[in-house]
């Protein structure tokens, strides 16, 4: 099996995953995953897509990761790995799809509008 390449983006979080065959290790901007996401819930989050398919420990992964948050950026991961869990084996989908790891999560940050003081909030409107 050659490299598996996959994106996953997250609010303003780009992540690239580079998937071989190995023992399990997991990097992370050149970082062990232990040491780049420190709470147990986002490394929950990354490894997610290999609890659900049964293959921890099987493949080693190269992440790259940029943009937004730390929490962002977990999730980002997580969807770029279960895409190439998908392109590796078809069925890891119908055990991936339910729990709603390949849908791309579209919510962003609204924009700033000019004349008001953020997104939604406006100025203060004084009748008098």
């Amino acid at each position: 099996m050659e490299t598996v390449h996959k994106i996953g983006r997250r609010k303003t979080a780009v992540a690239r995953v580079y998937v071989t065959e190995g023992k399990g290790n997991i990097t992370v901007n050149k970082r062990p995953l232990e040491d780049y996401f420190t709470t147990g819930t986002l490394r929950y989050k990354v490894n997610q897509p290999f609890a659900l398919t049964g293959n921890e420990g099987s493949y080693d992964v190269k992440v790259n990761v940029y943009g937004g948050g730390i929490t962002g950026q977990a999730e980002a991961v997580r969807l770029a790995l279960s895409r190439a869990l998908c392109e590796i084996n078809e069925e890891h989908r119908e055990v991936l799809k339910p729990e709603g790891l390949l849908t791309r999560d579209p919510r962003m940050v609204e924009r700033k509008k000019y004349g008001q003081k953020k997104a939604r909030k406006k100025f203060q409107f004084s009748k008098r």
